[in-house]
């Protein structure tokens, strides 16, 4: 495909291509060598590290430690591993990050990255019109299942295990998308990607995880397809697409120039008009300015004048005015003070009315009340009365003679002490009040009769 001219832009993303191509290369410095270690039969030897691994400047960081047929294979933890021994039909381990034990002489390992793979994709494409086209793209892929990927794929790159599948999914990424540019018009290729991506990750996830559930994939699984860049190839044709919508621009550009030239034009020539009809307007304003501070000077004049005869006869008339307002004020005044005297002495009269009345009503109301709270206090005598009858009245034998025989205790105890004893013999019933009373007065009557 040969370019006509230069095309700098082409140029310019080809370059960052390469850059970037670089910039995702792994770079590693190179490991320290292992100290030498006395063995046990006085021997000295080295740490080995597999072809690929940390003894070299493979991508994956593997430590192997131990010595002649008693190894340990240490695997990072971001690194799939299958470990294999003869004689044995299927691995003995199998997975992400799995470190084990390892015998050169029966025992075989593959160590592969498991983090993420980009892909940057340089598809040199011909489109429907037969024009050259640069499409720039990258996939990105992981390893899904390990099983099934070291089986179907080729890892045996010590420096780089992935460089083989890299390249393979890189051509078939490629003609796919050189297959789609080849039925799409150059404009749709460079205003509408999104066909190319679908058409891309279709085809690339067909391959890599297999289609629909068969066990056909390559136990990968593709993350995400993008597309960079479409740039046309042809330095002229590149141009060519651009001029409408320069030339468009353009155009717009110079009517805004013309129109802004146009303003600024009108805008200078009313400005200059503007400016000398300022100044006319101004000269003018200052002559009548000038005329009407002369007739205001001489109309202040003549005006002081006139207002002065006037205010001294204003000053004359309102001398005699205030004297006569002064007179009538002071009669004015005497009279309100005297009215105001009179006034306060029928206050004073008739607060004096009123406070006679006032303690007369009070007097009759404190006798009424006095009357009222001595027909009260009767009131409570009499019924205090009537409750003590009924109360009286209400009382059975029982219940006096209850009485007494609660009281005989303290009779018994305000009685004095006798000096001699005397018995008496009651035949009364005591069940009964007569006979109580009864058998008290012979006690009493025997108490009274001296020996």
């Amino acid at each position: 495909m040969t370019q006509e001219g230069g095309n700098s832009y082409l140029d310019q993303v080809v370059a960052q291509q390469a850059m970037l191509e670089g910039d995702l290369r792994s770079r590693r410095a190179a490991p320290p060598v292992p100290p030498k270690v006395a063995a046990p039969g006085g021997a000295p030897f080295r740490a080995v590290a597999a072809p690929g691994t940390a003894g070299g400047p493979g991508p994956v960081d593997v430590r192997i430690s131990g010595w002649w047929r008693w190894k340990t294979v240490v695997v990072p933890p971001n690194a799939f591993v299958v470990h294999t021994r003869r004689g044995r039909p299927a691995p003995l381990h199998l997975g992400l990050g799995v470190s084990f034990r390892y015998n050169p002489a029966t025992d075989s390992f593959l160590v592969v990255p498991g983090a993420t793979q980009t892909i940057l994709i340089n598809a040199y494409c011909i489109c429907q019109e037969l024009q050259g086209v640069l499409v720039q793209g990258y996939v990105q892929w992981i390893i899904q299942d390990f099983g099934t990927a070291y089986r179907k794929l080729d890892f045996s790159d010590n420096e780089d295990p992935m460089r083989l599948v890299n390249l393979q999914l890189k051509e078939q990424a490629e003609a796919a998308i050189k297959d789609k540019v080849s039925t799409m018009a150059v404009r749709d290729v460079l205003s509408d990607k999104q066909t190319i991506i679908e058409e891309l990750t279709a085809r690339l996830r067909a391959v890599a995880e297999g289609e629909d559930t068969s066990d056909q994939g390559l136990g990968l699984r593709i993350v995400t397809v993008q597309i960079k860049e479409a740039v046309v190839s042809s330095t002229t044709l590149w141009k060519n697409l651009q001029k409408p919508y320069r030339s468009e621009q353009a155009r717009i550009a110079r009517i805004a120039e013309l129109a802004a030239e146009e303003a600024i034009s009108e805008r200078e020539m009313q400005a200059a008009r503007q400016k000398e009809t300022q100044r006319i307007e101004h000269e003018r304003e200052v002559a009548e300015l000038r005329a009407r501070n002369e007739a205001r000077r001489f109309d202040t004049e003549a005006a002081e004048n006139l207002r002065r005869t006037h205010r001294e006869h204003d000053d004359a008339r309102d001398m005699a005015a205030l004297e006569q307002e002064t007179a009538l004020h002071k009669l004015t005044l005497r009279r309100e003070r005297q009215a105001e005297e009179a006034a306060a002495d029928l206050m004073c009269a008739e607060q004096e009315r009123e406070l006679a009345r006032l303690r007369a009503e009070a007097e009759l109301e404190l006798a009424a009340t006095r009357g009222r709270a001595a027909h009260d206090l009767d009131l409570l005598q009499v019924e205090r009365e009537r409750l003590r009858a009924a109360v009286a009245n209400e009382q059975t034998p029982e219940s006096i003679q209850a009485r007494l025989v609660d009281s005989l205790p303290d009779i018994v105890q305000r009685l004095p002490k006798p000096d001699e004893l005397r018995s008496v013999t009651l035949a009364g019933d005591p069940t009964s009040l007569t006979g109580v009373i009864t058998e008290l007065t012979a006690v009493l009557d025997a108490l009274r009769t001296p020996r």
